[in-house]
């Protein structure tokens, strides 16, 4: 295993942006991730919840509930978070050489994969992983940054006619995007695995919790791997909570249908180049990225910016009008003293 490399600089480091430019939390507007600026609102818990540890009965009804909430045809694991699952991706071939990621993507899959000197061969599209060495092709689905998304018939089609890989799919942004979901086939295809993150869409990522569909022999590398109580007794009963209430699911995916619009209309307003999007996030052309985020951040204005694509930045959903107009007109700043 080679030694543990920098760490990755993930969007919404608030209290970092704090420490060079200044300024309280409340003063900050953060965009910097892809998650919903509303949370799903949170049922009260029993006392039980946290004192004793997480019931193994508690853990399949959840799981359960999982399936049906994103369509699965088998009954996923719980993890501590998707992350966590990357964390393990690479114990699912411990003798691979390569493996293809479509790039440029979530940097944690490459980390993952470089730590048990796996090397990395970085791909366009997944069928280009047919032209490749690589044991396993990783794709995220809709992808992050950019906002790419590859049709589910193409990954069906690549997964079936590449059985001697393992076809490895992270949907953590395809909640709002259920036609490009491949839930439905992991299991069912022994080689595919699909990865579901519990966090972003329901506004609770601080609750770690996610899913991953996988045949039984897959699943149980990565659920022996995580250890017993993996995934705790509260973030399963808010799981529990949340894979119920259809009427709060569909509250929440109408205010960021209106997020998204509203956000949108500050960005063309703004006469910023949008280059690629999904429901949670936009990904926009501004030239010189890390310049125009640092910009924004005198502004308490926080965006993400990306070293593998120096001219992006991804602008995440504002919550509401007013937050919108101050993106708008940030931006506007920006830019001018840009072009002077």
């Amino acid at each position: 295993m080679k030694p543990i490399e920098d760490p990755i600089a993930h969007g919404g480091a608030l209290s970092q942006a704090i420490a060079r430019h200044g300024g309280t939390a409340s003063e900050w507007l953060d965009l910097s991730t892809g998650i919903s600026p509303f949370s799903l609102p949170l049922p009260e818990l029993a006392a039980d919840v946290w004192r004793r540890l997480p019931d193994p009965g508690e853990v399949q009804r959840v799981c359960e509930l999982a399936k049906r909430h994103y369509g699965g045809a088998v009954v996923p694991i719980a993890v501590p978070g998707s992350q966590a699952a990357i964390q393990q991706l690479p114990w699912l071939t411990p003798n691979a050489a390569e493996v293809a990621i479509v790039s440029p993507t979530y940097g944690e899959y490459q980390m993952a994969f470089r730590r048990m000197d796996i090397a990395v061969a970085p791909i366009d599209a997944l069928d280009a992983a047919a032209a490749t060495r690589a044991s396993a092709a990783v794709l995220a689905n809709p992808n992050n940054p950019d906002g790419r998304v590859t049709p589910r018939d193409d990954i069906f089609g690549f997964a079936r006619s590449q059985r001697h890989r393992l076809v490895i799919v992270d949907e953590a942004f395809a909640d709002l995007r259920q036609d490009l979901s491949m839930a439905g086939a992991a299991g069912v295809e022994p080689n595919l695995i699909v990865l579901r993150s519990f966090g972003k869409f329901f506004g609770l990522a601080g609750l770690r919790l996610g899913f991953v569909f996988a045949e039984a022999g897959l699943a149980n590398i990565i659920s022996d791997r995580l250890g017993p109580w993996a995934v705790s007794g509260p973030a399963l009963a808010i799981a529990a909570h949340a894979f119920t209430r259809d009427d709060l699911v569909n509250e929440l995916r109408a205010k960021l249908d209106k997020a998204h619009r509203i956000t949108r209309s500050a960005l063309n307003m703004a006469r910023v180049s949008i280059t690629g999007e999904t429901p949670l996030f936009f990904c926009c052309e501004v030239g010189d990225g890390a310049a125009v985020r640092d910009a924004l951040a005198e502004h308490q204005l926080l965006v993400r910016a990306f070293d593998h694509s120096p001219s992006l930045i991804r602008i995440g959903l504002v919550p509401d009008d007013l937050s919108a107009v101050r993106l708008r007109e940030t931006l506007r700043i920006v830019g001018a003293r840009a072009v002077s």
